[in-house]
């Protein structure tokens, strides 16, 4: 699979990676062996960077991919974890639980480093505690040689601007999830120009946007307006009258920016996995693009609030 690199980390992600989120349970029960095959057919087909978290499963995914790998060369992958969200509603960016989940991380995912190590949505926080305690505890273990490279996620752009005013020159990328999609490009039009200037490597994750880019049924979780909504019933529709699946086009979108060095997608089904790769090796239909960004430019770029108000 093509790889881009991660800024100036000296990795290379491939352009599709695979998120473990599905490995916690999160959207559905699981079948342990279906799990453990869709992370094995993930790194077969070049998926070779994987992104966790111990807020996915409330330590399950972490677990249970830490057992997948058992027997596979750690130098084969790349591997990514977070910390400081860890429920629903449970944050801690505390120095001393930094150096707490780490070592929890390591543990359950039989490692002795990570390749990426991210702060987990701080837009639910006082931004200030980043930069003032985790972020110095975060690079004291980067020193140890515990991580590679280190960043932060959030959704609220104007998030992403605060706390890089603060802390840009000493991390190494962001990621963004659902905001580079046929329905949303905020992390490209907002974002991106500022992360290219400082030499900050750029991950974006949700490339179905929440099943938003799908022909599932919508969840009721789902946060997006309602004319958001609307927009990819229809857009998924005309996909279909062309024999295309919305998701294919939205993964094919969402991979072919080349300033994005990967995007992640996660399934505990491995004939999901094998599909993305297919899609992938498929050419765009840039005609068929052009007529669903058309439906959705009325709504573009339209989303939610996420964290504290004052974050947004």
């Amino acid at each position: 699979m093509q790889t881009r690199s991660l800024g100036q980390t000296g990795l290379s992600l491939p352009i599709l990676s695979f998120g473990a989120s599905s490995l916690g349970a999160e959207f559905r029960s699981i079948n342990l062996n279906e799990a453990f095959a869709a992370v094995h057919t993930a790194l077969d087909l070049g998926m070779n960077f994987i992104d966790t978290s111990p807020f996915y499963g409330r330590g399950m995914s972490e677990v249970m991919l830490g057992q997948a790998l058992k027997g596979r060369d750690r130098s084969s992958y790349l591997l990514g974890t977070k910390l400081g969200r860890y429920t629903d509603r449970h944050f801690d960016f505390s120095a001393a639980r930094v150096e707490e989940s780490l070592h929890t991380s390591l543990h359950r995912l039989g490692t002795d480093h990570l390749d990426l190590l991210l702060l987990h949505d701080v837009e639910f926080v006082k931004l200030p505690q980043i930069w003032e305690e985790t972020l110095p505890a975060i690079l004291k273990a980067k020193k140890e040689g515990k991580i590679r490279a280190i960043g932060f996620s959030c959704y609220p752009m104007a998030c992403f601007h605060t706390l890089l005013d603060q802390i840009e020159n000493d991390i190494d990328c962001v990621l963004s999830y659902n905001q580079y999609t046929l329905q949303n490009t905020s992390f490209t039009d907002e974002l991106l120009p500022r992360l290219k200037d400082k030499g900050l490597g750029a991950i974006n994750a949700g490339p179905f946007s929440a099943r938003l880019l799908t022909n599932a049924p919508l969840p009721d979780w789902l946060k997006e307006p309602e004319e958001v909504k609307n927009a990819a019933r229809a857009a998924a529709k005309l996909c279909q009258d062309h024999g295309i699946d919305i998701a294919q086009l939205a993964l094919q979108f969402s991979c072919a920016h080349p300033d994005i060095a990967s995007t992640v997608a996660g399934s505990a089904n491995p004939k999901n996995v094998t599909k993305w790769a297919q899609w992938l090796e498929q050419p765009l239909d840039p005609s068929l693009l052009e007529q669903v960004l058309a439906i959705f430019a009325p709504v573009k770029n339209l989303g939610h609030q996420e964290g504290l108000p004052e974050n947004n």
